[in-house]
């Protein structure tokens, strides 16, 4: 059962508040989500059921994000050493898909897949000031 949750906001409250207040806002909204409002949300299922299809039934502005950082991502290892990088392969792949992993570097730290459109990943990488604090790697 797949179920989302929104934190809602306008562009200029996101750059006048910055990340960390974007990412207290989306605790909010998960924390939020009880039992109760899961029990609802699976009642209205059960009495009209349907596959999701992810990408297709959001908004072209929202970003989705996916994962868990309870998964030591980066502490398997099976015979061939620890992993290099995480990645979530192609399954649920569309633009403005965001998946949070724990960092290869521990601490805290989190890596994000991001799956943008060319020319998004254009305009992404085009902000200086973002790009400034951001050490990525395209796959």
């Amino acid at each position: 059962m797949i179920q989302t949750v929104s934190a809602i906001t306008t562009a200029g409250e996101l750059l006048d508040h910055g990340i960390g207040w974007a990412a207290l806002r989306l605790h909010e909204a998960v924390v939020s989500h009880s039992d109760k409002d899961i029990k609802r949300l699976m009642d209205l299922w059960l009495k009209s059921p349907s596959v999701a299809k992810l990408g297709v039934h959001f908004d072209r502005n929202s970003v989705l994000t996916g994962s868990s950082l309870r998964f030591d991502m980066y502490g398997n290892e099976f015979g061939l050493g620890k992993p290099l990088a995480v990645l979530s392969g192609y399954a649920n792949k569309f633009d403005r898909r965001v998946t949070f992993y724990p960092g290869k570097e521990g601490g805290g730290s989190i890596d994000l897949g991001i799956c943008l459109f060319p020319e998004n990943m254009v305009a992404f990488e085009s902000d200086k000031e973002f790009m400034s604090v951001v050490n990525y790697t395209t796959f």
